[in-house]
């Protein structure tokens, strides 16, 4: 079980770089993201629709108080991996991550607060240079998964790509 928490959404400013952070978590086998900061409608509508389409099971979920998915996913037992620049660099603890089933993976948006470092298992950078929580969290999943996430499948998809070397297939079922 691979859970997000995505942390300060903001309505106006971030409806496209959180949808981005929503996208790349269901197509790299996530199976839920969990947002704070403004509730958002149209962006649940559109992963929704998304995930409708394109197959999956994928959930989508607002929760105000970010400190309570914390404590939550803490007491269900799943670790909790904060991706920040100021992080030990992924590949020095991905082996001990592996062996997680159970993982909450924190992403940030406007300024992260100080508890949230101090509440997760581990703080993990994928780069110590300034960089987006869409590219850290792809790189984090791709470790995590080996590769193995680019040939997921999605059952009950009703569109599908077919691979070609120019132009663009899409099956629809």
């Amino acid at each position: 079980m691979l859970s997000v928490l995505r942390l300060n959404h903001r309505r106006k400013r971030d409806a496209r770089l959180t949808t981005h952070c929503c996208l790349v978590a269901r197509a790299f086998g996530c199976n839920e993201i969990i947002y704070t900061g403004d509730e958002d409608k149209k962006l649940e509508n559109t992963i929704n629709d998304i995930t409708n389409r394109w197959g999956g099971r994928f959930f989508i979920r607002y929760e105000k108080n970010y400190r309570k998915i914390l404590k939550e996913f803490n007491r269900k037992n799943f670790l909790i991996c904060h991706l920040t620049m100021y992080g030990i660099p992924v590949q020095n603890k991905i082996r001990r991550i592996r062996k997680h089933k159970k993982i909450l993976i924190v992403i940030g948006g406007e300024k992260v607060r100080g508890d949230v470092y101090q509440m997760a298992d581990m703080n993990i950078s994928v780069t110590n240079q300034p960089h987006s929580e869409v590219a850290a969290m792809s790189i984090f999943l791709h470790e995590y998964f080996q590769g193995k996430e680019l040939n997921k499948k999605f059952p009950k998809a009703k569109m599908k790509i077919v691979p070609q070397e120019r132009g663009k297939k899409i099956l629809n079922n």
